[in-house]
């Protein structure tokens, strides 16, 4: 063939480089090609005949991937994009193609897995707990009939429940139940596995139960007398009866429970006034949001362990309200740990800060803070914070300590006076008794 000359017509397409037939990649003929598949899908009767269709879906998407597809006009707002229908029609294939599929075995051993979680993590109340053996058992007498076995529970605890339906997956896993010859099979367990987990929603639960309800359940009214129960709200009056008898715990699980803040308020309250250990992890864990009256829980229990929050508190020139609640905590905790942390709050441009840290190292105790609270003495602006330096001096009470807070006999504050006179007795006293030890 000279050049210039066109190419013979013999009748067939150009081949492209796959060597498959343009034609065959044109969107009209992969659009007939996916009418053939879903004719094949609608006749389809054995998983053998799915496998199949999706085989020729795979092939199809392949081709619809390489073809050199029209792109939409993009003068045309609602231009027709040839290549994102035919993906779509490829994609409900996919779907109805799933949809058809099984059931299988696996189905009804999944929803059974599902409901023995549900049964081993849920907290029941004593109703639920009838409810729950009750299905159970149930479904142990209509899979036993489905598979011609006998499957038992041990006992109606949870445990025992759970392990029963261990028994149910481990014989349909054995049975390797095929989705086809054993068709009706399959789908009674699946019925049946429904039905479980029905049943287990349904029964009652823990969180089903009101605040009150589970209170009652708990025993937390236990200590009302009817008296005491017309009073309003009721929950008030035991708390303040598990307080006089020291019993924190209950306050505790009221804490936990109730919604309300004027309870929250007096749960904490009571937990200050009796000091108790027992609040520590609770506090400690509301004390890290910044929370003032669980930090003053803290102080009332005195555990060093939450010295790790609450130097962290005092740092800088935080918030003023946080910081005298803090270091009132921290004094009443008494470590050493704490003297240097609060001491550099000694010079806090709040006044009431620098008072409470002086108090709060007067509770500590350290001999290392008799300087800086002389200082404090010498030096502040404020009476009040000088009294709390002298305060802090006697409740060391050391020679030295007494020594510096003495001094200020003269002073212009009546209240800083009253201090140097308590020194100047407890020197005598000393000197007195040692003067006796002598003799």
């Amino acid at each position: 063939m000279s050049d210039g000359d066109e190419p013979a017509d013999d009748g067939e397409q150009p081949a492209d480089e796959d060597g498959g037939e343009l034609e065959a990649r044109t969107p009209e003929a992969l659009d007939e090609r996916l009418d053939e598949i879903e004719a094949e899908l609608d006749e389809a009767e054995t998983e053998a005949d799915l496998d199949s269709v999706e085989s020729d879906l795979d092939e199809v998407e392949a081709e619809i991937e390489a073809a050199d597809l029209p792109e939409p006009d993009e003068d045309e707002e609602d231009a027709d994009d040839p290549r994102e229908e035919l993906e779509s029609r490829v994609t409900e294939l996919r779907d109805a193609l799933d949809d058809q599929r099984g059931p299988y075995a696996e189905d009804a051993v999944e929803e059974i897995e599902g409901a023995k979680s549900t049964l081993t993590e849920t907290r029941w109340t004593e109703q639920g707990e009838d409810e729950i053996a009750d299905t159970v058992h149930s479904f142990l007498d209509t899979v036993g009939e489905t598979l011609d076995e006998e499957f038992t529970a041990a006992n109606d605890e949870s445990e025992g429940l759970a392990a029963a339906l261990d028994d149910v997956i481990e014989a349909i896993e054995e049975r390797a139940l095929d989705p086809d010859d054993d068709a009706e099979t399959v789908a009674e367990l699946i019925e049946a596995a429904d039905d479980l987990t029905t049943g287990l929603d349904d029964a009652e639960e823990w969180d089903d139960l009101s605040v009150r309800e589970k209170l009652t359940v708990e025993g937390f009214y236990d200590v009302l007398t009817p008296e005491t129960r017309k009073d309003f709200p009721p929950e008030w009056n035991a708390i303040k009866i598990y307080e006089e008898q020291g019993d924190p715990e209950p306050i505790l699980r009221g804490l936990d429970m109730f919604g309300s803040e004027f309870m929250e308020e007096h749960c904490i309250e009571s937990l200050k006034r009796m000091g108790a250990p027992e609040a520590y992890d609770v506090m400690e864990e509301r004390a890290q949001k910044r929370n003032k009256p669980p930090i003053e829980v803290l102080g009332k229990i005195g555990d060093d362990r939450a010295l790790d929050t609450l130097h962290e508190y005092i740092e800088g020139e935080s918030d003023p309200a946080l910081q005298k609640v803090t270091i009132k905590a921290i004094g009443e905790i008494g470590s050493t740990e704490s003297t240097q942390p609060v001491a550099d709050r000694l010079v806090a441009d709040n006044e009431t800060v620098r008072s409470n840290a002086a108090r709060a190292l007067g509770l500590i105790g350290d001999t290392r803070a008799i300087a800086p609270l002389a200082d404090v003495l010498s030096d502040d602006d404020s009476n009040a914070v000088r009294a709390s330096a002298a305060w802090a001096l006697n409740q060391i009470g050391t020679e030295n300590a007494l020594d510096a807070a003495r001094e200020h006999a003269d002073d212009r504050s009546f209240l800083v006076q009253s201090e140097a006179e308590k020194a100047d007795h407890a020197l005598a006293d000393e000197n007195g008794d040692a003067a006796e030890t002598t003799a």
